[in-house]
């Protein structure tokens, strides 16, 4: 690696932290801004004065917001995300099952679009033009049109109200076989395929375009070899750095479809304990469970960044 790829890439980690230490600013005042004053909530309307100022001086909630943001931060630094104010156990204990449970669903997502949206993507780049390309595009402008809790909400009165093939609801608890886990996961997967897939498709289908451009591309036609053995021997190992980010770049989507899906398939992960967090104004798991959502974008956005950058022919 030279010294201006490594500088970027550099570059590139080092405003992945500073964006981090933003977004974590912006969490912690967001989440102050909510309505309602928590210790007044978790002790009820009839609690007397006395008791609502001692509960918030026992959680720190009278100091004011600089302080606690920085004892936040440092609980962060050190693997403390603090004690949930609602159930009163810590916030790393709520989250682990549910992050276990948000990483299969988001696995399981993965693993069936990934493979069909390149699919679609790279045979559409071969038959650029054609029938088949032009519904694959039609189609995927569509999906991408169709917000995630509509494809949810119609994937809900398909195959649970009219066919009622599948469950409304999905309890990961519940999977005791394989088609226990089929059940389970049918409805939230189709529905986060569709919000990955649709933009995979274009980037890989545009990426492949791209690459049949080059010379030595048109030089192989030249010399009589068959499309698909351009593109798969010629085209495709050029185009997979574009590729690899487009797939990176598409499951950053996967994490902002995810919080609606829990949430209308009452699916226990992550998104659906920060929903649940909300009503109870229990700041620490709010926070800490945002943190996670926003760590995950930019994790896979800034690889997305540097394959971008590693795969530069340029900087080669």
């Amino acid at each position: 690696m030279n010294n201006p790829v490594l500088s970027l890439v550099l570059g590139r980690l080092l405003i992945a932290v500073v964006t981090l230490l933003i977004v974590s600013f912006a969490v912690f005042f967001a989440t102050t801004l909510l309505p309602g004053d928590t210790a007044t909530i978790l002790l009820g309307q009839a609690a007397t004065p006395e008791a609502v100022a001692g509960l918030r001086n026992a959680m720190h909630l009278d100091e004011p917001a600089l302080f606690r943001f920085l004892r936040w931060i440092v609980g962060l630094l050190h693997g403390d995300l603090g004690t949930s104010y609602a159930n009163e156990m810590p916030v790393a204990e709520l989250i682990a099952g549910r992050f276990i449970n948000t990483m299969k669903l988001a696995g399981v997502t993965a693993l069936f679009s990934v493979p069909i949206a390149l699919s679609l993507g790279i045979t559409a780049a071969m038959l650029r033009g054609s029938l088949y390309d032009r519904i694959v595009t039609i189609l995927t402008i569509g999906v991408i049109s169709v917000p995630e809790f509509m494809v949810a909400t119609s994937a809900v009165l398909i195959f649970a109200v009219y066919l009622k093939w599948l469950p409304a609801l999905s309890f990961a608890n519940e999977i005791h076989s394989l088609s226990d886990m089929l059940r389970v996961y049918a409805m939230p997967v189709i529905t986060l395929t569709f919000v990955v897939s649709a933009q995979m498709i274009r980037m890989t289908r545009a990426a492949v375009i791209e690459t049949l451009k080059t010379p030595y591309v048109e030089m192989a036609l030249l010399k009589g070899a068959s499309r698909p053995r351009i593109v798969f021997r010629h085209a495709l190992p050029n185009a997979l750095g574009p590729i690899v980010n487009a797939v990176a770049l598409s499951l950053s989507y996967l994490l902002g479809g995810v919080i609606i899906v829990e949430t209308i398939f009452n699916y226990p992960g992550i998104a659906k304990l920060m929903v649940d967090a909300v009503a109870t104004r229990d700041l620490p798991l709010i926070q800490s469970c945002a943190m996670i959502f926003c760590l995950g974008y930019l994790i896979l956005i800034t690889a997305a960044d540097i394959i971008a950058i590693l795969s530069n022919p340029r900087l080669r």
